[in-house]
């Protein structure tokens, strides 16, 4: 079909298509849009009528897209990539730093790199709106390449052919921020509670506190290097939970610094390095044309120079 005249395709209906495809109904992309639901459903209702097609069809009290809307969708993130980074462009030419920002981070870094980026932001680019959603890494890589956000705040174990986030992430745009140490947590009355340095090969006795099935590969993979395969007593991806049972006697844990930036260890668990040593790497991802964009590149900006000393993370290495 060719389009001509009024039958012209328009933007705004593009990304009507591609909030309704993110969010799952009308009324939810008109409030991400900022519209009301019946200024949403009336611009599709001309829509349809100049494209004639069906872009929307109801399925009981919601909606769903049609073959039609499904197409313009996946056309939309090239569509409205395209045009954020030519508002970049046009932005960076008059000084400006406006426009919002769709961010995604893993849990723990919501209370700890999140809050400092924002507060920098706020300090440095009042004009930039940062929206924030926590996920874990494969859910935010998703998200970033169905351009449900823009930049993701992601962690990867270098070198680990375990680690399930590094291939998922394949094509994206990657920045290293920082590398972390990880830590074994131990109760204080193990008998290598005093050692500076704990050699994981000597707890493959012990009964180990681990993460959820998809999060424990780290832990597998550092005890096959000690030699060992670790008998997995208890499951759970809460740091703070964690140092209760080690502190309660209930196993030995590892676990990444950032993971105990706010959780405070209970009397009965200690903190120990360990050998062989091991790092998580802590990057940002973005799609193609992020750097163009000039409210991604500030906040991109900010984030790089954020200090996470306190927190055990060492600024990654700038290419």
């Amino acid at each position: 079909m060719t389009f001509a005249g009024d039958q012209r395709l328009d933007l705004q209906t593009v990304r009507i298509v591609r909030a309704i495809a993110d969010t799952g109904s009308i009324t939810s992309a008109a409030k991400s849009l900022g519209y009301s639901q019946p200024a949403i459903s009336q611009h599709l209702q001309r829509a349809e009528s100049r494209l004639e097609l069906p872009l929307v069809t109801r399925v009981g009290r919601s909606v769903r897209l049609t073959e039609a809307g499904a197409l313009l969708a996946r056309h939309a993130i090239a569509i409205t990539s395209a045009i954020d980074a030519a508002e970049g462009d046009l932005a960076d030419l008059a000084g400006l730093r406006t426009g919002t920002v769709r961010l995604a981070a893993f849990p723990t870094a919501s209370s700890t790199i999140v809050p400092r980026l924002l507060a920098a932001l706020a300090a440095t680019q009042p004009g930039i709106r940062v929206t924030y959603i926590e996920t874990e890494p494969p859910e935010a890589i998703q998200m970033l390449r169905e351009g449900a956000v823009d930049l993701a705040i992601t962690f990867s174990y270098p070198g680990d052919r375990s680690d399930v986030y590094r291939d998922s992430a394949s094509g994206l745009g990657s920045e290293p921020l920082f590398t972390e140490e990880t830590v074994v947590v131990i109760p204080a009355t193990h008998p290598l509670a005093d050692s500076e340095v704990v050699d994981v090969a000597r707890l493959a006795g012990e009964r180990w506190i681990a993460g959820c099935p998809r999060c424990r590969g780290h832990l597998l993979a550092v005890c096959e290097v000690a030699g060992f395969e670790p008998s997995i007593g208890f499951e759970t991806d809460n740091a703070s939970a964690v140092l209760g049972m080690v502190a309660s006697g209930l196993g030995v844990a590892l676990l990444p610094r950032l993971a105990l930036a706010t959780a405070t260890p209970p009397a009965g668990a200690v903190i120990r390095p360990h050998s062989p040593r091991s790092a998580r790497s802590i990057q940002l991802l973005s799609g193609a044309g992020a750097g163009r964009v000039a409210s991604l590149a500030a906040t991109s900006s900010v984030l790089r120079s954020l200090d996470g000393s306190d927190w055990g993370l060492v600024p990654a290495p700038r290419g």
